[in-house]
Protein backbone atom coordinates (compact mmCIF):
# COMPACT_ATOMS: atom_id res chain seq x y z
CA UNK A 1 0.00 0.00 0.00
CA UNK A 2 1.25 3.03 -1.07
CA UNK A 3 1.66 5.58 2.22
CA UNK A 4 0.03 8.95 2.55
CA UNK A 5 2.01 12.20 2.94
CA UNK A 6 1.14 15.56 4.02
CA UNK A 7 3.11 18.54 3.89
CA UNK A 8 2.39 21.20 7.07
CA UNK A 9 3.40 24.58 6.82
CA UNK A 10 3.25 27.20 9.29
CA UNK A 11 3.50 30.34 8.02
CA UNK A 12 3.08 34.20 9.30
CA UNK A 13 2.64 37.14 6.38
CA UNK A 14 3.44 34.80 3.62
CA UNK A 15 5.23 35.98 0.76
CA UNK A 16 6.37 35.15 -3.18
CA UNK A 17 8.68 33.03 -1.87
CA UNK A 18 5.49 30.79 -0.60
CA UNK A 19 3.84 30.91 -3.59
CA UNK A 20 7.09 29.50 -5.05
CA UNK A 21 7.01 27.03 -2.55
CA UNK A 22 3.56 25.96 -3.17
CA UNK A 23 4.10 25.82 -7.09
CA UNK A 24 7.05 23.37 -6.84
CA UNK A 25 5.38 21.02 -4.46
CA UNK A 26 2.43 20.87 -7.34
CA UNK A 27 5.66 19.87 -9.44
CA UNK A 28 7.21 16.83 -7.55
CA UNK A 29 7.41 13.67 -8.87
CA UNK A 30 5.28 12.47 -5.34
CA UNK A 31 2.85 14.75 -5.29
CA UNK A 32 2.15 15.14 -1.52
CA UNK A 33 -1.52 14.11 -0.71
CA UNK A 34 -2.82 16.98 1.18
CA UNK A 35 -1.17 20.29 2.12
CA UNK A 36 -1.61 22.14 5.09
CA UNK A 37 -1.48 25.85 5.79
CA UNK A 38 -1.46 27.16 9.07
CA UNK A 39 -1.74 30.88 9.48
CA UNK A 40 -0.78 32.79 12.16
CA UNK A 41 -3.53 36.00 11.66
CA UNK A 42 -2.15 38.72 10.15
CA UNK A 43 -3.31 41.78 7.80
CA UNK A 44 -1.81 39.65 4.95
CA UNK A 45 -2.77 35.98 3.83
CA UNK A 46 -3.15 35.09 0.03
CA UNK A 47 -6.58 33.08 0.52
CA UNK A 48 -7.79 33.09 -2.78
CA UNK A 49 -4.58 31.69 -3.80
CA UNK A 50 -4.34 29.40 -1.25
CA UNK A 51 -8.19 28.05 -2.16
CA UNK A 52 -7.22 28.20 -5.79
CA UNK A 53 -4.29 25.91 -5.18
CA UNK A 54 -6.91 23.63 -3.06
CA UNK A 55 -4.88 23.71 0.03
CA UNK A 56 -6.18 23.16 3.33
CA UNK A 57 -5.61 26.28 5.77
CA UNK A 58 -5.89 26.65 9.89
CA UNK A 59 -6.13 29.81 10.91
CA UNK A 60 -4.63 30.74 14.64
CA UNK A 61 -4.09 33.56 16.87
CA UNK A 62 -0.37 34.83 17.00
CA UNK A 63 -1.23 34.30 20.45
CA UNK A 64 -1.55 30.99 19.99
CA UNK A 65 1.55 30.12 18.21
CA UNK A 66 4.65 27.98 19.31
CA UNK A 67 7.12 26.46 17.57
CA UNK A 68 6.12 23.29 18.62
CA UNK A 69 2.70 23.44 19.80
CA UNK A 70 1.32 24.11 16.71
CA UNK A 71 3.19 21.66 14.35
CA UNK A 72 2.03 19.15 16.92
CA UNK A 73 -1.78 20.67 16.19
CA UNK A 74 -1.13 19.63 12.48
CA UNK A 75 0.35 16.50 13.40
CA UNK A 76 -2.12 15.53 15.11
CA UNK A 77 -4.87 16.78 12.51
CA UNK A 78 -3.68 14.72 9.32
CA UNK A 79 -4.24 11.04 9.25
CA UNK A 80 -0.72 10.47 7.03
CA UNK A 81 1.83 7.56 7.68
CA UNK A 82 4.34 10.54 6.79
CA UNK A 83 4.47 13.97 7.57
CA UNK A 84 6.95 16.45 6.21
CA UNK A 85 7.18 20.10 7.75
CA UNK A 86 8.17 23.13 5.81
CA UNK A 87 8.82 27.06 6.50
CA UNK A 88 7.45 29.19 4.08
CA UNK A 89 10.54 30.55 3.02
CA UNK A 90 12.67 27.22 2.09
CA UNK A 91 11.98 26.53 -1.66
CA UNK A 92 12.32 23.18 -3.52
CA UNK A 93 15.24 22.89 -5.48
CA UNK A 94 14.06 19.90 -8.04
CA UNK A 95 10.98 18.14 -8.69
CA UNK A 96 12.17 15.67 -6.57
CA UNK A 97 12.48 16.57 -2.59
CA UNK A 98 9.30 14.09 -1.40
CA UNK A 99 10.33 11.36 -3.01
CA UNK A 100 14.05 11.67 -2.04
CA UNK A 101 12.96 12.75 1.48
CA UNK A 102 10.83 9.98 2.15
CA UNK A 103 12.86 7.24 0.79
CA UNK A 104 14.67 6.84 3.84
CA UNK A 105 11.75 6.04 5.72
CA UNK A 106 11.06 2.17 3.46
CA UNK A 107 13.33 1.76 6.49
CA UNK A 108 10.76 0.46 9.68
CA UNK A 109 13.44 2.20 12.10
CA UNK A 110 13.75 5.31 10.69
CA UNK A 111 12.04 8.15 12.31
CA UNK A 112 12.71 11.33 10.76
CA UNK A 113 14.26 12.66 7.69
CA UNK A 114 15.37 16.18 6.80
CA UNK A 115 17.01 17.82 3.64
CA UNK A 116 19.86 19.57 2.39
CA UNK A 117 19.81 23.60 2.73
CA UNK A 118 21.08 25.34 -0.33
CA UNK A 119 22.08 28.67 -0.16
CA UNK A 120 20.50 31.62 -2.26
CA UNK A 121 22.21 33.17 -4.85
CA UNK A 122 22.42 36.38 -2.49
CA UNK A 123 23.92 34.38 0.85
CA UNK A 124 26.95 35.61 2.36
CA UNK A 125 30.12 33.70 1.41
CA UNK A 126 30.42 32.57 5.59
CA UNK A 127 27.10 31.54 5.47
CA UNK A 128 27.46 29.79 2.49
CA UNK A 129 30.45 28.11 3.77
CA UNK A 130 28.50 27.30 7.25
CA UNK A 131 25.76 25.52 4.85
CA UNK A 132 28.27 23.19 3.31
CA UNK A 133 29.16 22.19 6.74
CA UNK A 134 25.97 21.67 8.36
CA UNK A 135 24.67 20.04 5.40
CA UNK A 136 27.63 18.23 3.16
CA UNK A 137 26.90 16.06 -0.36
CA UNK A 138 26.87 12.72 1.51
CA UNK A 139 23.59 11.39 3.11
CA UNK A 140 24.08 9.37 5.91
CA UNK A 141 21.78 7.78 9.23
CA UNK A 142 22.27 8.60 12.53
CA UNK A 143 21.25 6.87 15.80
CA UNK A 144 22.60 6.35 19.21
CA UNK A 145 25.79 4.34 18.49
CA UNK A 146 26.83 7.13 17.03
CA UNK A 147 26.47 9.63 20.02
CA UNK A 148 30.16 9.39 20.82
CA UNK A 149 31.67 10.30 17.75
CA UNK A 150 28.96 12.70 16.55
CA UNK A 151 27.61 14.46 19.87
CA UNK A 152 25.11 16.46 19.69
CA UNK A 153 25.06 16.41 15.70
CA UNK A 154 23.10 12.95 16.40
CA UNK A 155 19.96 14.75 17.21
CA UNK A 156 21.05 17.84 14.30
CA UNK A 157 17.56 17.62 12.23
CA UNK A 158 16.11 20.61 10.91
CA UNK A 159 12.32 21.72 10.46
CA UNK A 160 12.60 23.89 7.84
CA UNK A 161 12.27 20.61 5.73
CA UNK A 162 11.92 17.58 7.61
CA UNK A 163 9.36 14.23 7.34
CA UNK A 164 8.43 12.34 10.09
CA UNK A 165 6.94 9.01 10.57
CA UNK A 166 3.49 9.43 12.22
CA UNK A 167 3.98 5.88 14.20
CA UNK A 168 7.64 6.90 15.49
CA UNK A 169 6.00 10.19 16.45
CA UNK A 170 3.61 9.10 18.56
CA UNK A 171 5.56 6.50 20.12
CA UNK A 172 7.68 9.50 21.16
CA UNK A 173 5.73 12.05 22.24
CA UNK A 174 5.92 13.94 19.47
CA UNK A 175 7.30 17.99 19.64
CA UNK A 176 7.31 19.25 22.56
CA UNK A 177 3.77 21.91 23.36
CA UNK A 178 5.58 24.56 23.95
CA UNK A 179 9.23 25.68 23.21
CA UNK A 180 11.13 28.14 22.64
CA UNK A 181 12.90 26.82 20.15
CA UNK A 182 14.80 23.61 18.93
CA UNK A 183 11.21 21.42 18.86
CA UNK A 184 12.70 19.28 16.04
CA UNK A 185 16.31 18.65 17.60
CA UNK A 186 14.31 17.41 20.79
CA UNK A 187 12.23 15.23 19.42
CA UNK A 188 15.11 13.95 16.97
CA UNK A 189 16.82 13.23 20.79
CA UNK A 190 13.78 11.55 21.62
CA UNK A 191 13.41 9.55 18.58
CA UNK A 192 17.22 8.09 18.90
CA UNK A 193 16.68 7.29 22.54
CA UNK A 194 13.66 5.25 21.75
CA UNK A 195 16.16 3.59 18.96
CA UNK A 196 15.07 5.59 16.03
CA UNK A 197 17.56 6.68 13.40
CA UNK A 198 17.19 9.73 11.82
CA UNK A 199 18.28 10.39 8.14
CA UNK A 200 20.03 13.28 6.86
CA UNK A 201 18.64 12.72 2.85
CA UNK A 202 21.04 15.28 0.81
CA UNK A 203 19.42 14.15 -2.32
CA UNK A 204 16.04 15.97 -1.10
CA UNK A 205 16.95 19.43 -1.47
CA UNK A 206 15.53 22.94 -0.20
CA UNK A 207 16.86 26.48 -0.94
CA UNK A 208 16.98 28.48 1.79
CA UNK A 209 19.18 30.57 3.68
CA UNK A 210 19.74 34.05 6.23
CA UNK A 211 21.77 36.71 5.83
CA UNK A 212 22.18 37.38 9.70
CA UNK A 213 23.62 40.32 11.44
CA UNK A 214 25.99 39.32 14.84
CA UNK A 215 23.38 40.70 16.89
CA UNK A 216 20.49 38.47 15.22
CA UNK A 217 22.93 35.48 15.66
CA UNK A 218 23.51 36.50 19.26
CA UNK A 219 19.31 36.21 19.77
CA UNK A 220 19.00 32.79 17.74
CA UNK A 221 21.77 31.24 19.89
CA UNK A 222 20.09 32.56 23.42
CA UNK A 223 16.62 31.25 22.40
CA UNK A 224 18.89 27.13 21.15
CA UNK A 225 20.44 27.26 23.90
CA UNK A 226 17.31 28.64 26.19
CA UNK A 227 15.79 24.99 24.97
CA UNK A 228 18.83 22.73 25.49
CA UNK A 229 18.47 24.09 28.93
CA UNK A 230 15.18 23.01 29.61
CA UNK A 231 15.48 19.88 27.57
CA UNK A 232 18.20 17.86 29.81
CA UNK A 233 17.28 14.30 29.53
CA UNK A 234 17.86 14.89 25.57
CA UNK A 235 21.30 17.83 25.85
CA UNK A 236 22.44 16.95 29.24
CA UNK A 237 25.99 15.79 28.77
CA UNK A 238 26.48 16.69 24.88
CA UNK A 239 28.50 19.72 24.61
CA UNK A 240 28.00 21.87 22.01
CA UNK A 241 30.68 24.20 22.21
CA UNK A 242 33.21 21.47 20.60
CA UNK A 243 31.26 21.47 17.05
CA UNK A 244 31.29 25.66 16.92
CA UNK A 245 35.02 25.59 17.25
CA UNK A 246 35.13 23.41 14.79
CA UNK A 247 32.94 25.11 12.34
CA UNK A 248 34.94 28.34 13.21
CA UNK A 249 38.31 27.28 12.45
CA UNK A 250 37.18 25.34 9.37
CA UNK A 251 35.74 28.20 8.13
CA UNK A 252 38.75 30.55 8.70
CA UNK A 253 40.73 28.25 6.77
CA UNK A 254 38.39 28.11 3.88
CA UNK A 255 38.87 31.77 3.62
CA UNK A 256 42.00 31.89 3.48
CA UNK A 257 41.79 29.48 0.91
CA UNK A 258 39.76 31.16 -0.84
CA UNK A 259 42.21 34.63 -0.60
CA UNK A 260 39.15 36.17 1.69
CA UNK A 261 41.54 36.58 4.57
CA UNK A 262 39.88 39.91 5.04
CA UNK A 263 36.15 38.48 6.32
CA UNK A 264 38.16 36.63 9.33
CA UNK A 265 37.12 39.60 12.00
CA UNK A 266 33.81 39.40 10.72
CA UNK A 267 33.82 35.45 11.23
CA UNK A 268 34.99 36.26 14.71
CA UNK A 269 32.54 38.76 15.65
CA UNK A 270 29.77 36.75 14.50
CA UNK A 271 31.47 33.29 16.29
CA UNK A 272 31.65 35.83 19.40
CA UNK A 273 28.16 36.71 19.48
CA UNK A 274 26.83 33.39 18.78
CA UNK A 275 28.84 32.08 21.90
CA UNK A 276 27.52 34.79 24.26
CA UNK A 277 24.14 34.10 22.91
CA UNK A 278 24.72 30.79 23.51
CA UNK A 279 26.47 30.89 27.52
CA UNK A 280 23.58 32.89 28.14
CA UNK A 281 21.47 31.32 27.41
CA UNK A 282 22.47 28.33 28.86
CA UNK A 283 22.23 30.38 32.17
CA UNK A 284 19.28 32.38 31.38
CA UNK A 285 17.59 30.48 34.79
CA UNK A 286 20.22 32.98 36.86
CA UNK A 287 19.05 36.07 34.84
CA UNK A 288 16.74 39.08 35.95
CA UNK A 289 13.40 38.56 33.60
CA UNK A 290 14.40 41.87 31.71
CA UNK A 291 17.73 41.00 31.21
CA UNK A 292 15.71 37.69 29.56
CA UNK A 293 13.50 40.05 27.45
CA UNK A 294 16.76 41.66 25.89
CA UNK A 295 18.28 38.68 24.72
CA UNK A 296 15.70 36.72 22.84
CA UNK A 297 14.32 36.69 19.91
CA UNK A 298 10.89 35.23 20.94
CA UNK A 299 9.28 37.99 23.11
CA UNK A 300 5.90 36.19 23.25
CA UNK A 301 7.28 32.96 24.56
CA UNK A 302 8.05 35.21 27.91
CA UNK A 303 4.48 36.05 28.18
CA UNK A 304 3.13 32.55 27.55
Amino acid sequence: MTEKIEVIIPVYKPDREFEKLIFRLKKQTRLPDRIHVINTVSDRFPAKFCEEQGIHVTHIEKADFDHGGTRDMGMRQSDADIVVFMTQDAVPADPFLIEHLTAPFEREDVGAAYARQLPRKDCHIIERYTRSFNYPEKSRLKGKADIPVLGIKTFFCSDVCAAYSKKAYEETGGFEKKTIFNEDMILAGHMVEKGYMIAYAADAQVIHSHNYTGLQQFHRNFDLAVSQAEHPEVFAGIASESEGIRLVKSTARYLLREKKGWLIPKLVWHSGCKYLGYRLGRSYRKLPLWLVRKCTMSQSYWEK
